[in-house]
Parts: structure tokens; sequence; C-alpha cells
């Protein structure tokens, strides 16, 4: 039996790849989104949960979360495909590390565009997915967003990651407000420094 349906952005490596088995261990069918570079990263994903984990299903969606469109339909696509959706982890993300007098424009609106806009839209079109699903089959339904320590706490060479962390716990806090109501809950994690790829 499956616990649900749970869908990850970022899922091709590092955070999204290990909260994609993890949740897959736990009994949900997965969901797994990155942009279409990593897609072979995807595929190998779908591949351990569905050779480890008997019974679980998965779905490879390839979407750019700065992109409305890509985000619209990833979400429509996971309910499609595997039934629903119950749990939405927001966690695809960016880093550059600079100074703030040599961080670039370029470089900041990067940040804001994969770790900001990325997790509004994430939220967004998750929330009005679940909202419309409750109203056929009422459940707790949760969503999810990466934001970092230093979403708490400033760190030098990190003014744009940092902001964009600040600004994830603000949109998580705002959502949490307005969809409890609905039976969904929000909640942002908060690591510390993880040995990724993205991170070496």
């Amino acid at each position: 039996m499956s616990k649900g349906i749970a869908l990850i952005t970022g899922a091709g490596q590092g955070i999204g790849r290990s909260i994609s088995l993890r949740l897959a261990a736990d009994g949900f069918d997965i969901g797994l989104s990155d942009i279409p570079t990593n897609k072979s990263n995807l595929e190998e994903v779908a591949r351990e949960i569905t050779r480890t984990y008997a019974g679980r299903k998965t779905c490879v969606l390839l979407a750019d979360v700065t992109v409305e469109d890509d985000v619209r339909k990833m979400v429509d696509d996971v309910v499609t495909e595997l039934g629903g959706l119950d749990v939405m982890v927001a966690n695809a993300g960016i880093i550059v590390a600079a100074s703030l007098v040599e961080t670039t424009l370029a470089d900041w609106e990067k940040i804001f565009a994969v770790n900001v806009t990325g997790v509004f839209l994430s939220y967004k079109y998750a929330a009005q997915k679940m909202i419309a699903l409750n109203e056929t089959h009422k459940r707790g339904r949760r969503i999810i967003g990466a934001s970092s320590l230093v979403g708490k706490r400033g760190e030098r060479y990190l003014s744009a990651y940092s902001a964009s962390k600040f600004a994830v716990r603000g949109i998580t806090q705002s959502a949490a407000i307005e969809l409890g109501r609905h039976g969904i809950t929000v909640n942002a994690y908060a690591p510390g420094p993880i040995m990724t790829a993205m991170s070496e």
C-alpha cells in the first residue's frame, strides 16, 4: 500500500535525490522533477527506487522551476501519472559564493529565480491542486521548502544565497497561515553545510 504521492524538485542529485529515496523507503510513490539536463540522473533515481522498494511507483518530470508553465504542467502531470499529490518538496536550488561587492546582478537574479521564484511557483501550484483534491478526497497534505541555516543567519560570501533562503522562510510562514484551514501544512527545512555536488 502506498502512503501517498510525493513530488520532489531538484531530485536528480544531492539533497533532492536523498529526499526522494527516503520518501520511497517510507512508502510514498515519487514524482521526480529536475531540469532537462539532469534527465539521466532522474532516470537513475527512478530505477533505484523501483529496484529497491517493491511496489513503489515513480514518474520522471522535466521542469524548470523558474518557468511558470513548467511548474503548472509538472504538478498536473504528477497527479495524472501517479493519481494524486500529498507531499510537495520544493527542493530545487542553486548557490553562488562571492563577496557582496563582487556579486553580479546576473548571479543575484539567477539565485532568486531558482531559490525564491521556484519555491513560490511550486507552493502555489501544489496548493491549488491540493485544495482541489481535498474537495473530493480529504486528507492531510504537506508542502515543504528548502531554506538553509544561512536563511536564519547570514554568512560571508553568501549574501545573495542567504537572502534567498530568508525569503523562503517568509513565503513558508505566510503560506502556512493561509493553507492550514485546507488541511495543508507548510514547513521548510534548514540544513547546514552538506557535501553535495552543488556545494563542492
